[in-house]
């Protein structure tokens, strides 16, 4: 039981996140959160009014379970399982933030200048925010689906737009990390 409780190794995760894919794939099924999003506006009955959104998304069910199984995983692992002894920052990571005016985190795993609730008091972080919410919609939107749907599922089924997709995701986080983050704080 213990084993649950630690980091499992890239190889065991890599490989149980490819026996789903491959399963998907047998049974006919695609994976990607943000095809959740168009569900839930046809649950909302938008198809009524836009188009886009009018089509059968009791077949996606099973997608939405998707996300819901995330959130409880996700909140499971923060409150029950976490243990940020056992995560390695490099150290010229610690530094480059440091010089932005971002602390490590100190025994978190995430630093509080970026992800602590007095965050939501600054104009700037949630004008960031926003705008960011925003760009990531439009992004998702035009790249026909999101970084777990082009890297995950598109990559392991060989689609070459999943490649374009992921390569530009790639190149758009090396611009975000190098240029635009160190403007921003």
């Amino acid at each position: 039981m213990e084993i649950l409780f630690q980091t499992w190794p890239w190889y065991v995760s890599g490989f149980l996140i490819g026996m789903v894919m491959i399963s998907l794939i047998y049974f006919g099924k695609t994976f990607g959160m943000s095809s959740n999003l168009r569900s839930l506006c046809a649950m909302s009955g938008l198809g009524k009014k836009v188009g886009f959104f009018d089509f059968d998304w009791k077949a996606q069910r099973w997608n939405l379970l998707v996300v819901l199984g995330a959130m409880l995983g996700g909140f499971v692992a923060v409150h029950f399982m976490s243990d940020a002894s056992n995560v390695a920052i490099n150290p010229k990571t610690i530094e480059q933030l440091s010089q932005l005016g971002i602390d490590a985190p100190n025994g978190k795993l995430l630093p509080d200048a970026l992800f602590a609730n007095d965050i939501f008091q600054s104009p700037k972080t949630i004008l960031i925010l926003i705008i960011g919410g925003i760009l990531i919609g439009f992004g998702t939107r035009y790249a026909s689906g999101c970084t777990s749907g082009h890297a995950i599922y598109g990559l392991s089924s060989f689609q070459l737009p999943s490649l374009k997709a992921a390569i530009g995701f790639f190149i758009g986080g090396l611009i975000m990390a190098h240029f635009i983050f160190p403007l921003l704080f």
